[in-house]
């Protein structure tokens, strides 16, 4: 995994949850870190803080707002002037639950703004100059919900499905970017399950709340609804994937949708 020291890498929504994970395996392995999100000065200085214990060489924040295309342009123009990105990670995402009939034009737009339009700015942005170099990876955080549905999730199921075909249209267009030695150019997405990250407490809470706030019988429940395996993933296990589709030798893995789920999307 050292083959991917000292190069760039952009995670997007990376101060927190996933995204950290992601950040903290690839500074891991000796890369610089692209630091995103919308946070305070103080929660940026802990990221920071984090990545570099975790062995980054360096790391630069970038604030957009991901809904945004002028800032977003604005970000990958100053990350092409720090040398570009040779990873991008796009996992800055946002979740509304509520059904069909009641979801509004608002809601509709803001998340598929973020979860699938942001995506495609950053991509369109890094992908030329990847396949110039004869490297580069695009790993897109779907989630299941790129490959199954569920009901009250309409505009983000609709995003994520969105960002899986988006991706393997990327992938084929940059699969003869590079060569083996190079490393190539890919583009995959992980989709996670029941995951321990913020986005999943509103529907904890939820549950939680019909069993007298036992969160734990929250999460119990939410789980056996889904999840086969009953156990919730970790952030750093979706960071540990990321690095390996990092490396030279993943260089054939791409248009891929792989799943981090218990089993969810077998049944």
């Amino acid at each position: 995994m050292t083959q991917i020291k000292g190069k760039t890498a952009l995670v997007t929504g990376s101060v927190q949850g996933i995204g950290l994970a992601i950040a903290e395996a690839l500074a891991g392995a000796g890369a610089r870190i692209g630091l995103h999100g919308l946070a305070g000065p103080e929660q940026v200085a802990q990221a920071t803080r984090r990545l570099e214990a975790a062995g980054a060489p360096e790391v630069r924040f970038f604030e957009a707002d991901m809904a945004d295309p002028q800032a977003i342009d604005a970000m990958m123009d100053a990350v092409a002037d720090w040398g570009g990105a040779d990873i991008l990670v796009n996992n800055a995402g946002i979740q509304r639950t509520v059904s069909l009939a009641e979801a509004t034009p608002e809601i509709w737009d803001a998340v598929i703004a973020v979860n699938l339009s942001g995506a495609f700015h950053t991509m369109r942005r890094a992908l030329p100059a990847m396949g110039a170099k004869g490297y580069g990876r695009v790993i897109n955080i779907a989630s299941v919900h790129g490959l199954v549905a569920s009901v009250n999730k309409a505009p983000y199921v609709a995003s994520k499905f969105g960002l899986v075909g988006m991706s393997r249209v990327a992938a084929l267009e940059y699969a003869t970017a590079g060569s083996k030695a190079s490393g190539g150019v890919t583009v995959n997405c992980i989709c996670p399950g029941w995951t321990e990250t913020e986005i999943l407490a509103p529907q904890i809470a939820e549950r939680a709340a019909a069993h007298g706030g036992d969160r734990a019988a929250g999460v119990a429940e939410l789980l056996a609804e889904k999840q086969p395996s009953q156990r919730m993933s970790d952030p750093s296990e979706i960071g540990a994937l990321a690095l390996w589709l990092c490396a030279p030798i993943a260089h054939n893995v791409t248009g891929t949708s792989i799943p981090v789920d218990g089993g969810w999307t077998t049944q």
